[in-house]
């Protein structure tokens, strides 16, 4: 059987390299994603807290008076 060159078993190691790159950049996307989606969700609900805030400060302010 023949031997395998240094350039093939060099070539071997850097595209396994690659490929653990890439998947760990893939998954670092797919968190960031999850993140993006997490954050625009709290922001919506701090929107909606602070239209209630808002609201509850008018009436409180209304009753006072």
């Amino acid at each position: 059987m023949a031997k395998k060159s240094k350039l093939t078993t060099v070539a071997a190691k850097v595209g396994g390299a690659l490929g653990k790159a890439d998947r760990k950049a893939h998954k670092v996307m797919e968190a960031g994603a999850v993140a993006k989606e997490e954050l625009q969700e709290l922001a919506k609900q701090v929107g909606s807290l602070k239209r209630q805030l808002d609201k509850t400060t008018k009436r409180l302010r209304q009753a006072l008076s």
